[in-house]
């Protein structure tokens, strides 16, 4: 059950003043925190900005261990806009949260345009049949756990199998504890995503979207980025050079690109409902 206590937020750069302009949410992905998107947002300053920790996730950890459905991370995350007009960055599952939250809102304030990289999306069935490359067990990979483990484990094997062996074994042992105690969350995420039918219809989005991905990346990541290309009208898709799945931590200057991509989506909206 999720706690009422609130989620820790981050709000940086100039305060919106009594125009329209959007603040830009970030939402991050499984095992991952705000603190990750610091050097895309420091290459950000002229825009506000808005980072959280998700529900069970390092210092939102008391807030619950996590949402077990993806409406109830929408819910968070419009709590979070709390009405505001809002440009929403998802990385990974963070960008399987904004879609849903578009498709909720259908183009409806607060939400004025949304970016998504390499949001995992387990259910494609549609995109095994695409590409040769696409098989179920490959694009259900990343979000898969064996939730019968203790999830501080599964945590640790997440962490391990995402960012490498010796990237954990570098971790300084506060961190690991820390990681593993983002294990309940982590295996809510799992939950949330693992359903065999698509929870929303991505053909009905009416919100401008950007879609990103790294060229380095895995072929099941880059691969629903393909599916969502082509299935999401008037789309726009930014690929980073060199990059991964981590594009947000490696190539920040690239990332703050992506983000003033959709920030620039927002504004040619409003320019041409005026």
């Amino acid at each position: 059950m999720a706690s009422d206590l609130p989620l820790v937020i981050d709000e940086r750069g100039p305060k919106r003043g009594s125009g329209d302009e959007p603040i830009v949410v970030f939402v991050h992905g499984s095992l991952d925190r705000a603190a990750s998107f610091a050097r895309v947002v420091r290459r950000l300053v002229d825009l506000p900005t808005v980072t959280y920790d998700r529900r069970g996730y390092d210092r939102s950890l008391p807030a619950g261990p996590g949402q077990r459905t993806l409406d109830g991370h929408v819910d968070d995350l419009l709590s979070v806009i709390d009405d505001r007009p809002a440009v929403v960055i998802g990385h990974s599952l963070g960008g399987v949260i904004a879609l849903a939250a578009a498709l909720r809102l259908q183009g409806a304030a607060p939400l004025v345009s949304v970016a998504a990289f390499e949001p995992p999306l387990p259910w494609l069935r549609e995109a095994n049949s695409r590409s040769p490359r696409s098989t179920d067990q490959q694009v259900a990979k990343p979000l898969s756990a064996d939730v019968a483990d203790e999830p501080g484990v599964i945590a640790e094997r997440f962490f391990r199998r995402m960012v490498g062996d010796s990237a954990w074994d570098r971790l300084p042992e506060a961190t690991r504890l820390a990681r593993r105690a983002d294990g309940p969350a982590l295996v809510a995420d799992l939950a949330s995503v693992r359903i065999t039918e698509a929870p929303f219809d991505v053909t009905r989005l009416t919100v401008p979207l950007v879609l990103g991905r790294g060229t380095n990346s895995l072929p099941h990541h880059r691969d629903a980025v393909e599916w969502l290309i082509e299935h999401t009208v008037g789309s726009e898709l930014i690929e980073i050079d060199g990059a991964g799945h981590g594009a947000h931590l490696t190539h920040p200057d690239a990332f703050a690109g992506f983000v003033r991509a959709t920030v620039q989506r927002a504004t040619q909206k409003a320019g041409s409902s005026a």
